[in-house]
């Protein structure tokens, strides 16, 4: 989605009654943010809407991005906030080998997730419980770690569901929404 460099658009103050409605879908999407909502999107302070290419809106904190959404898609979050706070969201690993696909922008493949270096939820492998017990359903937002890496790489949509990637072992599992070194990541919002 932001493989090149993009340049922000207008930028515009949301309204409290929005700025309400994001604060609880945000909750309703992500209930493992709720500790830490206040720090988040404080009820004083004012969001900020940034419009972007294809329809995208991003919603800042001054020059801090929180959250960005494609027309009426699910929020997800920018990598920024995923790394300050790493276990609020679903996540799986992918093996060293996927590293510099996801990297360049391509669609995440299964094999990535179901060879001996990826984690999936209930991975037997995974003995701190780090990426969850439940299965995921397509549609789902998740947070994509790289082996061996410390940070996540990227933010994403399932575009098939995890019991369904165990089984089949091949196919697109998941859509870049947005990854370290894209467009996105590179704004400059200052």
């Amino acid at each position: 989605m932001f493989k090149k460099d993009i340049t922000p658009g207008a930028k515009s103050k949301v309204k409290s009654s929005a700025q309400r409605a994001i604060r609880a879908k945000v909750l309703e999407q992500y209930p493992l943010l709720e500790p830490y909502i206040d720090d988040i999107l404080p009820k004083k302070d004012q969001l900020d809407l940034v419009k972007l290419p294809d329809r995208v809106s991003l919603y800042t904190l001054g020059s801090t991005p929180l959250f960005f959404q494609h027309m009426d898609d699910p929020l997800l979050p920018h990598l920024a906030l995923v790394h300050k706070y790493p276990d609020c969201f679903h996540r799986l690993r992918i093996d060293r080998g996927a590293i510099r696909f996801v990297l360049s922008g391509a669609t995440l493949m299964a094999p990535g997730l179901t060879s001996p270096g990826g984690r999936l939820p209930n991975d037997p492998e995974d003995e701190e419980g780090r990426y969850g017990k439940e299965e995921l359903a397509p549609g789902e937002v998740v947070v994509i770690e790289a082996e061996g890496k410390e940070n996540a790489c990227m933010v994403g949509v399932l575009k098939m569901g995890t019991e369904e990637m165990k089984k089949a072992k091949k196919g697109q599992a998941c859509e870049a929404g947005h990854y370290l070194g894209d467009g996105l990541w590179g704004l400059s919002l200052g």
